[in-house]
This record gives structure tokens, C-alpha cells and sequence, in this order.
């Protein structure tokens, strides 16, 4: 049994949403790109340069980084490296509102049991996550009608860190005013978040389970405290907490 925390901290992508498979190069994004350089590429190049950076960048981003990269240069090395000069400078000065398109699902959706977490509980909430535009998860949240239960929400992009550093929980552990050996940290992957959770001496690490859980090599990583399926089984963890 855990002890009962006084605040959770929760990854975004696979705790609190998630959203089926989609297109590394969605068709809005490579239309909007080719109207933005000016036709200096054709879409089909577009779409190779976005599939290919899309995959590149997943390499990177599996690599232990403590610090992030800004917007502009993930596009810079990973998308746009060879195009033509002025396209990268168009890029770089509008990577603000592409990177928001790239990121943003419109098939996000609550996990199951996260509503439930969310309006049930009453001790302090933040988001911490790893991401190109924390505006995109921001916004989508606000959405939901449950943006207003979180007291910070901390994004890479923003904090310029990225998990495992364990920056991104203290910043949150701050924000909340609570220590960081008071919170639990709830997230979907051993190699971020509960390696994450371990280097911030956080009060405990929960695995709560996704398809990317699934997918990685356990191997190496540390092992959570708990392992939970989906927000009902958060709720039933706090609840039965000491």
C-alpha cells in the first residue's frame, strides 16, 4: 500500500489522453506547408520530408536528452535540412503555429476512468509531459471542460527540459507548492516517466499501462511502484492509499 500523496502529477499522451495511429505527414499540415513555401517542393516531397523527419525525431526522442529542443529546430533537423533556404527560413518563422498542427489529434480522447480521476479527487493536479506544442495539449484539455482542475501544467517545449530530467517534476512539484517527495508521478513509460520519477525522488512512480507501455524493451529501466490499466484504477489506488 502507498502512502496517500498530497498531489499527482500525470503525463499527458497514453494517462490522461490518447489517440489512434495517425499520418507522420497529416494532409492539412503538408497542404499548409506547400502554400507556405511557395511551391518550392511538391507535396509528395513534403510528405517524404515530414514521414521521415516524423521517424527521425522518434529515434531522438527515445535517446536519455535532459534538455529540449525548440520548435524551430526540430524542424530545422529533422524535416526541412534540405530544402531550399528561404523554405527554411518560412518555416522557422511560422514553426509556432506548425508545430501546434503537428502535434494536435483530432482524435484525442480521455482515457477511460480519467473524467472520473479527475472530478473525484481533491488534491492538486499538474501535467507533466514531453512535446513539440504544449499549447496543442493545453488547448485540448480545455476542451474537455477539466483544464481548470490542473494547478500547472509543465510542457518540454516550454520548460526547455524533457523527461527523464527530473526538472520537469520539481517545476511542477513547485508550481503546486508541494515537495516533490509528496507527489506521485503517473505515467505510461519505464524509460521517461518512471526513470523520471526515480531521478526526482518523487513519493512514488505509477505505471499506468498504454500501447506504448507495450511496446518498450523493459529491460534496464527502473520498475514502477504500482502498475494501474486506466484512470479507474488511479482512482481506486488514491482511494485506497494510507
Amino acid at each position: 500500500m502507498l502512502p496517500r500523496p498530497d498531489a499527482v502529477l500525470l503525463d499527458f499522451g497514453g494517462v490522461l489522453a490518447d489517440a489512434p495511429p495517425g499520418p507522420a505527414a497529416p494532409p492539412g499540415l503538408v497542404l499548409r506547408l506547400y502554400n507556405l513555401i511557395g511551391a518550392a517542393l511538391t507535396p509528395g516531397e513534403i510528405n517524404r520530408s515530414l514521414t521521415d523527419g516524423a521517424a527521425a525525431w522518434a529515434r531522438w526522442r527515445d535517446e536519455d536528452h535532459p534538455d529540449e529542443l525548440t520548435q524551430a529546430q526540430v524542424w530545422e533537423r529533422f524535416v526541412t535540412a534540405g530544402w531550399p533556404r528561404p523554405a527554411q527560413a518560412l518555416v522557422r518563422q511560422s514553426a509556432a503555429r506548425l508545430s501546434y498542427e503537428w502535434a494536435y489529434r483530432d482524435g484525442w480522447g480521455l482515457r477511460a476512468g480519467v473524467a472520473e480521476f479527475l472530478t473525484s479527487t481533491t488534491l492538486p493536479l499538474a501535467v507533466v509531459s514531453n512535446t513539440l506544442c504544449g499549447a496543442a495539449h493545453r488547448d485540448f484539455l480545455s476542451r474537455t471542460g477539466l483544464g481548470g482542475r490542473f494547478g500547472a501544467q509543465i510542457y518540454s517545449d516550454e520548460a526547455g527540459v524533457r523527461k527523464p530530467n527530473p526538472e520537469m517534476i520539481w517545476q511542477a512539484a513547485r508550481e503546486l507548492g508541494v515537495p516533490a517527495g509528496a507527489c506521485w508521478f503517473v505515467g505510461d513509460s519505464r524509460r521517461r516517466d518512471v526513470a523520471c520519477a526515480r531521478r526526482a525522488e518523487a513519493g512514488a512512480a505509477v505505471l499506468m499501462r498504454s500501447p506504448r507501455t507495450d511496446r518498450e524493451d523493459p529491460v534496464g529501466w527502473p520498475e514502477p511502484d504500482v502498475t494501474v490499466g486506466d484512470g479507474h484504477g488511479l482512482l481506486a489506488l488514491v482511494r485506497g492509499a494510507a
